[in-house]
């Protein structure tokens, strides 16, 4: 027994040597790590600044280089209302989003593990959290607000003077339906819709009659409100004038709308741009199919004795589908009395 015990405890003692040993190396290995620790601490630190620097760099680069292709400058009255909260929200966060970034890596450099140093315990500040929690608060009611104002400014009723016109989207073309010298845009019902009444116009209603449908140019008077009257013929589709700074979803079975007023004509826009080519735009937004890309049309804008000019020689959309059912008719009766004559040399 006394031997079997004596095993045991050199076994213990060898044991108890081992683990000292393997403690030791774990110290020494500690120690190691510690020193690379800090080596990188330093390393980390040094390129959180570089960060900050190439960083700024770059963000103010990316805005002087592409700042042409940020929100267009307005051409309509409420793009200037667009451009101002636009204005007023980067001179807001601006400054923040700097300050704070500068804060965070130089604290990352500044606060980075040094052994002689110990960390200080700063739980809160109640005059600190006060401020950071109120100012913005105050910002973010001053941008609301004016954002509310001038939204309702962009949706309200349009005006009496207001030209009224449709934009029909469909796979893959918008329709362009005008107001004829009545200012109204005559009804239209779904149930009415057929391959002789494309658009379901409701005949009934007189203020169809005049209505016409631009088959090629677009023309718009300047300085003059427009409201838009937007929907689908089929998918889900997005009316967008990027030089005036409307974009609208066109949904099938729900109608949308959006009124602007055009501040400048095609030629001042050309002289402007320094481009004899330029034209304002109508796009799709919304990825409608596989030619969504042919939704682009151009259109001109002119003023008001050329728009009028321009509308008296557009036939309305009633006179042509009765010519057209006229013509239709013709031809179906001719037909016959070729049939008939046919007919009657063949009995001969």
């Amino acid at each position: 027994m006394m031997s079997i015990l004596s095993i045991i405890a050199i076994l213990f003692v060898l044991v108890i040597i081992f683990q000292i040993t393997t403690a030791g190396e774990q110290l020494s290995g500690l120690k190691d790590e510690e020193e690379e620790q800090r080596r990188w601490d330093g390393i980390h630190s040094k390129l959180f600044v570089a960060f900050l620097v190439f960083g700024m760099i770059g963000a103010y680069y990316s805005i002087a280089s592409y700042s042409d292709l940020f929100l267009p400058n307005g051409t309509s009255i409420h793009g200037v209302l667009l451009d101002s909260m636009m204005f007023w929200t980067l001179a807001a966060i601006l400054p923040i989003f700097v300050l704070t970034h500068i804060l965070l890596f130089v604290f990352a450099y500044k606060y980075r593990y040094v052994e002689s140093r110990k960390a200080f315990y700063y739980p809160h500040n109640k005059k600190l959290e006060m401020i950071w929690t109120i100012i913005p608060a105050i910002v973010m009611v001053l941008l609301v607000a004016e954002g509310m104002r001038n939204w309702f400014k962009i949706t309200g009723p349009a005006s009496e003077n207001a030209l009224v016109i449709e934009a029909t989207g469909e796979q893959f073309k918008w329709t362009i339906r005008f107001s004829g010298e009545d200012g109204d845009l005559g009804r239209k019902r779904v149930r009415q819709i057929s391959a002789q009444n494309p658009y379901g116009q409701d005949w009934t209603d007189e203020a169809n009659k005049d209505d016409f449908i631009a088959a090629t140019d677009i023309y718009l008077p300047v300085d003059r409100e427009i409201l838009v009257k937007i929907n689908s013929h089929d998918v889900l589709h997005s009316f967008f004038l990027p030089q005036f700074d409307v974009k609208m979803d066109a949904v099938p079975g729900i109608p949308t709308q959006f009124k602007f007023t055009p501040t400048m004509t095609t030629k001042e826009y050309r002289e402007w741009k320094d481009d004899p080519q330029a034209m304002f735009e109508l796009a799709c937004t919304e990825l409608c199919g596989p030619s969504h890309w042919n939704m682009k049309r151009t259109f001109f804008v002119v003023e008001q004795e050329e728009y009028e000019a321009w509308a008296k020689e557009q036939q309305p959309y009633y006179e042509q589908m009765k010519a057209a059912e006229k013509e239709a008719a013709n031809k179906q009766i001719g037909e016959l009395l070729i049939d008939k004559n046919e007919v009657a040399d063949n009995s001969n």
